[in-house]
């Protein structure tokens, strides 16, 4: 499944819009108070450390919701790498009330996507020239894996799942309750006509796995050396993907053994924020 640009806008739109709802709520008690409904005023929004930008629609989709005139000049490239901070990323000019409301879930969603993509960079530049595919999980947040998994696109990643409805994996306990590998997989190619892949965390599932023609195999929790023999046990018969465990210190190692593709959970779920803010100026 590849994300389209209609359904990008409807996720940002519809993220926005529970998020703005559940932050101003009945309405913004001080800005109400101190300002008039057509007071203007300019803001900037700054990228206060180094790290690739990611969010710059959503920002936009945020402050339009709030008043569709506001003028935005966007200052960096979305996906830009920046090296030197702080750095000015959008220049807003429009009501006083709007900017203000919507500040605090724009600058939230930036700094979020902000840090997947620049960790998900991170791993992409650790594999390169490699020929290893760094995929994302589903260990999103709920609500937002539209947007987290975009994240890891801009950032250099390839989107995996995006539920349990575009894929066939099955997972330890799957295999637990359904009564091993091959029970497992005579079920599933029964009904399912999507290519299946079959986690392993032994070479005894792998080789089980293989003998019954999967596809594609996960290697759950294995060392490089016991994913280097795996590899050596397939022989490029099937796809392999290694999951669990994989950091910046060893998923060179990983790469290296021959695999076609990593997944790791942390590009959306330990991902830091960045540090963003905005900064209304001098009128």
């Amino acid at each position: 499944m590849e994300l389209t640009q209609t359904e990008l806008e409807r996720a940002f739109a519809e993220v926005v819009g529970r998020a703005l709802a559940e932050d101003i709520g009945s309405g913004d008690l001080t800005s109400e108070v101190l300002f008039g409904a057509d007071d203007r005023c300019k803001a900037v929004i700054l990228l206060k450390e180094a790290g690739v930008v990611c969010g710059l629609p959503v920002v936009s989709a945020a402050f339009r919701k709030l008043d569709q005139a506001i003028e935005l000049e966007r200052l960096a490239g979305e996906g830009e790498l920046v090296a030197a901070a702080p750095q000015e990323l959008v220049r807003l000019t429009g009501r006083t009330r709007a900017i203000l409301g919507a500040e605090r879930v724009a600058l939230n969603l930036l700094g979020r996507l902000s840090g997947i993509a620049t960790l998900t960079r991170r791993f992409v530049e650790a594999v390169e020239g490699s020929g290893v595919a760094v995929l994302d999980t589903r260990k999103t947040t709920p609500g937002l894996r539209i947007l987290e998994k975009y994240a890891v696109q801009i950032g250099g990643g390839v989107n995996h799942r995006f539920g349990l409805f575009d894929a066939v994996l099955v997972k330890d306990n799957h295999l637990r309750l359904a009564g091993g590998v091959a029970e497992a997989v005579r079920r599933l190619r029964s009904s399912a006509s999507l290519p299946l892949e079959v986690e392993a965390d032994t070479h005894e599932q792998v080789e089980q796995a293989l003998g019954l023609g999967v596809e594609r195999i996960l290697l759950d929790n294995m060392s490089p050396s016991e994913v280097a023999t795996a590899v050596e046990l397939v022989a490029a018969r099937a796809q392999l993907e290694v999951s669990g465990g994989v950091t910046l210190d060893n998923v060179r190692a990983y790469a290296e053994t021959g695999v076609n593709a990593i997944s790791i959970g942390a590009l959306t779920h330990s991902a830091r924020s960045l540090d963003v803010s905005l900064e209304v100026l001098e009128p």
